[in-house]
């Protein structure tokens, strides 16, 4: 199946700073692709080069058969955006925010009305159809912003980070509607730091770091490459967080990881027997306390922690990255 979104070395560069090194994609039509990392990674600059909103350094760009340079202005009608932050001008109401966004891409009156009520109830925002924009607040102006790039019905929908912002309900809510979306054909490109979101709703998942994709797959693939499970464990002395990694150093299949705010330390291990009765004996051959010990299965995180040697977590409020420290011994 020929792919909806192809990118080749896709490159750009501003001023002395390479965003992207060499991008290369290929979305199937009518499947959620994730783009997994950090702030700074590329991910909203290879968005904005696929919606025609800059132009790449090198390397070419295909969106529903269309060059995102040379055909610019065909494509933008067949594509939806929602970026990071809300778009919607203050002065109108909800309700004409919407309508608005459904003339524009030259629906009728009628179904422009009716897109802009279903957008309405879909996010939760009948009750303010008629006020100003001005007087919404912060999460009702995502979500209106979220809803008018769904007017259209766009082929190709791409939502940078969509759900930053937004309560768990409406989280959810968006969540089950894409869903639907990509049931009936829609394709989605999503940008993201909720590694919660991308397990859900991606079909394949991209990692990016540093301009470039380091790995590609569906989440089980890019999970089996960490490979086993995970012992975790919290040092109750978190002075003696440094001693506790050097004693069970040796027992995972690969450095243990540290989290220094939590003096937490991750231990991934080919296979659990035997791996806990190690920790404990090691941890107490050095008279090091411990507390909450446990076994998980890898997450997304450990896939990008063993990829990059560093972790990617969004804060539920705003989807910051968490200060957190490298893979030790990486």
């Amino acid at each position: 199946m020929a792919a909806i979104i192809e990118t080749t070395n896709l490159t750009k560069r501003f001023g002395e700073v390479d965003a992207l090194n060499g991008v290369d994609l290929a979305v199937e039509p009518g499947t959620v692709y994730g783009m997994l990392g950090p702030n700074g990674a590329g991910k909203t600059t290879t968005v904005r080069i696929l919606t025609t909103l800059i132009t790449p350094t090198t390397g070419s760009a295909h969106v529903a058969g269309f060059d995102v340079v040379r055909d610019a202005e065909r494509l933008r009608s067949a594509i939806g955006l929602a970026g990071q932050y809300a778009a919607v001008d203050e002065i109108l109401t909800g309700y004409e925010n919407l309508e608005m966004v459904g003339r524009l891409y030259g629906l009728s009156a009628a179904v422009a009305n009716q897109r802009a009520s279903d957008v309405l109830e879909l996010f939760d925002l009948t009750h303010a159809a008629n006020r100003q924009v001005r007087t919404y607040s912060g999460g009702m102006r995502r979500r209106l912003d979220l809803g008018a790039s769904l007017v259209g019905r766009p082929t190709v929908l791409f939502l940078d980070e969509p759900t930053t912002g937004l309560d768990p309900r409406s989280r959810r809510d968006l969540w089950e509607f894409i869903e639907r979306l990509v049931g009936e054909g829609t394709t989605l490109l999503l940008t993201t730091q909720y590694l919660e979101e991308a397990d859900r709703l991606a079909d394949q998942i991209g990692v990016i770091d540093h301009g470039r994709v380091i790995a590609e797959g569906t989440s089980d693939e890019l999970k089996s490459r960490v490979g086993g499970d995970v012992v975790e464990f919290q040092v109750a002395d978190p002075a003696q967080l440094d001693n506790a990694v050097a004693a069970v150093s040796s027992i995972g299949s690969q450095a243990p990881a540290v989290d220094v705010a939590e003096a937490q330390v991750q231990v991934p291990v080919e296979s659990t027997v035997g791996a806990i009765t190690q920790v404990v004996r090691r941890l107490d051959e050095q008279g090091i306390l411990m507390r909450d010990l446990h076994i998980r299965r890898p997450t997304l995180d450990d896939v990008f922690l063993t990829l990059t040697g560093e972790t990617i977590a969004a804060d539920d409020e705003a989807a910051a990255p968490k200060a957190r420290t490298a893979r030790r011994g990486s």
